[in-house]
């Protein structure tokens, strides 16, 4: 299940990121391959994943903006086994080491602003090993070259996209997949 997830991003490599409940429709019509939810709460939250995978793209829920249901270990429990995403993504190492230790897969977000956050990020990568990171802001060509190089570990861009050129350069440096909350951007 994993790779499979994995291989849709290398497939379709932009992401559609939904902000709001109403920017699902074009993102379920888009070329793009996996949805990440940044509006999900406990109410909304399984219809969404559902109609996702109803149209065959990977549903992954942002840990970070759920609302509503809780960040602890039963949270995530019920999160796998009533909203039944494809993966989950967080900046929190909590969130990743337990989504990890339960079998989903997982995307660790990461916001590098310094060469010390670089270095937490590298550590942070080898401890919690998710599945897949994200790297913001994703226009950092140089950056995710050095992170493709230095570790073996798909890499997602994100953050600040906002033309097909920063997609390009993403990809060209390494990273298998970009984010975007752009809609004109998500049928590229």
């Amino acid at each position: 299940m994993k790779e499979s997830t994995i291989n849709k991003v290398k497939k379709s490599p932009v992401i559609a990121a939904v902000q709001t409940e109403k920017d699902l429709d074009a993102a379920l019509r888009s070329n793009a391959g996996s949805i990440i939810l940044l509006c999900a709460d406990i109410f909304n939250a399984k219809v969404l994943v559902e109609k996702i995978k109803a149209v065959g793209k990977n549903a992954i829920i942002h840990m970070d903006f759920l609302e509503g249901i809780g960040r602890d270990s039963k949270a995530l429990d019920y999160i796998i086994k009533v909203i039944d995403p494809d993966g989950v993504i967080s900046t929190k190492s909590s969130h990743i080491k337990a989504a990890s230790s339960k079998g989903i897969f997982t995307i660790q977000r990461f916001f590098l602003i310094d060469n010390k956050s670089y270095e937490m990020t590298l550590k942070s990568i080898k401890t919690m090993r998710p599945d897949m990171i994200e790297v913001m802001p994703g226009v950092m060509p140089n950056v995710i070259r050095r992170i493709t190089g230095q570790m073996n570990i798909p890499v997602i861009a994100g953050g600040l996209i906002d033309n097909e050129q920063d997609i390009k350069d993403a990809l060209q440096a390494g990273a298998v997949g970009v984010s975007t909350s752009k809609k004109n951007l998500w049928n590229l």
